[in-house]
This record gives C-alpha cells, structure tokens and sequence, in this order.
C-alpha cells in the first residue's frame, strides 16, 4: 500500500455513447500517469446507448498534479467523445443548501461540515 503523505487522490465521472474500449482507454490513460484504482463503478444503458463511469483514483508521482491530468486526459475524452470532470477528492463540493420550516436535518449538514465528516463549502442557505 502506499504511503499516505505520497498518494494524491482524484475522482473521475465521465459519460459518453457506449461503445468498447472505454473502460481499457480509461484503466490504460492512469496506468501511464502513475495511476492506481481504489474504486471504479461503470453503468452502460442500453436504452440510451450511454456508459457512466465514476472511477476513485490515485497517484504516487508527486509530479502529477490536477492540471496535468486534466490537461492530458483530453485526448482520451475526445476519442469516445467524452463529456467529464476531474477533481481532487478531498475539494469540498459547493452546495447550496434547501431548506423546510424544520432546522434539524440544517443543523446536521451544518454540524457535520463544521467537524469534517462531510467536505461541503456552503455559499448559500435557502
């Protein structure tokens, strides 16, 4: 296993038409950076013809940042035609937070949040 201080985790979410070779392209574009698979989930719905796929991954060249991923995976996007994000693991997901007249379920994000237990950046309560 790796050390923790070396390993940089990302997450990868990725839709596109379903054809063959899109899980090798992926499997195959994080080999080449470095790149290991702690979890990969993939969906292909035939009645639309689209394939999901979110995969968990990380990296031990330190060298490898986000922007470097995100600039090279381009080429893997663009072959299978590719809509995608790429993003740290660990980068809080901004939300906007809704709300009933009941503040118990507000008062557990925010309880949550405040502790760590969940990463959320909230810009906004309604």
């Amino acid at each position: 296993m790796a050390d923790s201080h070396l390993r940089r985790d990302f997450v990868l979410t990725l839709r596109c038409p379903d054809k063959p070779g899109i899980v090798y392209a992926v499997s195959g574009f994080l080999v080449r950076r470095s790149g290991n698979i702690i979890q990969s989930q993939q969906f292909g719905d035939s009645e639309t013809g689209r394939f999901f796929m979110r995969v968990h991954f990380e990296t031990l060249d330190a060298a490898i940042g986000l922007g470097e991923l995100r600039a090279s995976f381009g080429e893997v996007a663009s072959e299978f035609g590719m809509t995608w994000e790429l993003w740290a693991a660990g980068a809080p997901y901004r939300t906007l937070i809704m709300v009933s007249r009941f503040g118990h379920c507000l008062n557990d994000l925010l309880f949550r949040t405040s502790t760590g237990a969940i990463q959320l950046e909230i810009p906004a309560i309604v």
